[in-house]
């Protein structure tokens, strides 16, 4: 019990227990006051206190607020025209496999952002060694800050999709069909439909390699997984204008999507082992000596709260800093040191 004697004074009033001097009035008071607490409706409390507490900040004015599709698009439009622009200027100081100079600006914008770096067209002068440095930098800031959304916007449309797919010969209205998609977004949908995103992408670059670009069935498979991931090996690219033409849009949706499904594959992995950490928690029996640990006002018995908050301290969900900090709290708010909060209490709080 030694950690939780800082909290031990919030939670029985004024000061620490004292075991010899709480008669057993008391402790029938203390279950009637939980059982009130726990019965009583929230419309019959009425709090006379204002309402000016302080607002949490606006999310509009955050930095992780995820941009909205149109955003993304605006942002990789500019990026693209200002690079493709650049490059097209120093067209003359690129040496490489060419078709048309627009095309090809735009192509060696795309493969330079995404880090794939075929080698098929590459800077041949200091001026263009320069201008690929800087848009290298700013396309990988580009492609995990703000493609990312643009990404997680189309495996949401799939997943919504799937989930009607998957309730198809259920009768249902769209609107059941939407709420039923909201409701089921777990990692697990998000995972499968990107990995569903991932291989038609893939299977749309190998027939287009193999068509347009003459490739044989494995140099196709071989040229997509090598693009996909960024690797770049540069012996199999596009050498066309309409395979460079294709190839920007798909090495873009490629490359993200593939980054998404890892990362869904990641947090699913987190989920599994937290889900059973989470049932083993809840399964747990419990010893005296976890009767002990979290009884924090050590009156021999634990009240609901108490409990949820041994276990919340035990899935890793809150830490004793966070309830030390809470506490902290809730005992400045507790202006008569009752251990209690009352609307009197939240009014001198207020004015203090």
């Amino acid at each position: 019990m030694a950690n939780d004697e800082d909290v031990q004074p919030l939670l029985t009033g004024s000061g620490p227990v004292n075991l010899s001097q709480t008669s057993e009035v008391n402790v029938i008071k203390k279950r009637r006051s939980r059982q009130n607490i726990v019965t009583a409706p929230m419309s019959e409390v009425n709090l006379s206190v204002k309402n000016d507490a302080e607002s949490p900040p606006n999310p509009d004015s955050l930095f992780a607020q995820k941009p909205s599709l149109t955003k993304v698009l605006i942002f990789l439009a500019l990026y693209l025209g200002v690079g493709t622009l650049c490059f097209y200027l120093v067209r003359h100081q690129l040496k490489g496999t060419k078709t048309n100079g627009i095309i090809d600006a735009i192509y060696f914008c795309v493969v330079t952002m995404t880090t794939v770096g075929y080698g098929d067209i590459v800077p041949n002068s200091i001026l263009s060694k320069l201008l690929a440095c800087v848009y290298v930098f700013t396309g990988m800031a580009l492609v995990g800050m703000i493609l990312g959304r643009a990404a997680e916007y189309f495996v949401e449309k799939q997943e919504l999709l799937l989930v009607k797919v998957i309730h198809m010969h259920e009768k249902n209205g769209s609107d059941e069909v939407l709420t039923k998609a909201e409701t089921k977004k777990t990692v697990k949908y998000k995972f499968l439909t990107a990995l569903i995103l991932l291989l038609i992408i893939m299977i749309v670059g190998v027939i287009f390699l193999s068509f347009e670009e003459q490739f044989n069935f494995f140099d196709a498979f071989y040229c997509v997984c090598s693009t996909i991931t960024t690797l770049g090996y540069g012996d199999e690219s596009f050498t066309t204008a309409v395979g460079r033409v294709f190839g920007v849009f798909w090495i873009l949706s490629g490359t993200v999507c593939l980054a998404q499904f890892y990362y869904y594959l990641a947090e699913l992995h987190t989920e599994s082992r937290q889900s059973v950490l989470l049932n083993w928690v809840l399964t747990r029996k419990l010893t005296l000596k976890d009767l002990e640990a979290a009884d924090l006002d050590n009156d021999k018995m634990l009240s609901p709260a108490e409990y949820v908050i041994f276990k919340l301290k035990e899935m890793g969900k809150i830490s004793q800093e966070d309830v030390r900090t809470v506490l902290e709290g809730f005992r400045n708010l507790d202006v008569d040191h009752s251990g209690t909060l009352t609307a009197e209490d939240l009014s001198l709080a207020q004015s203090s």
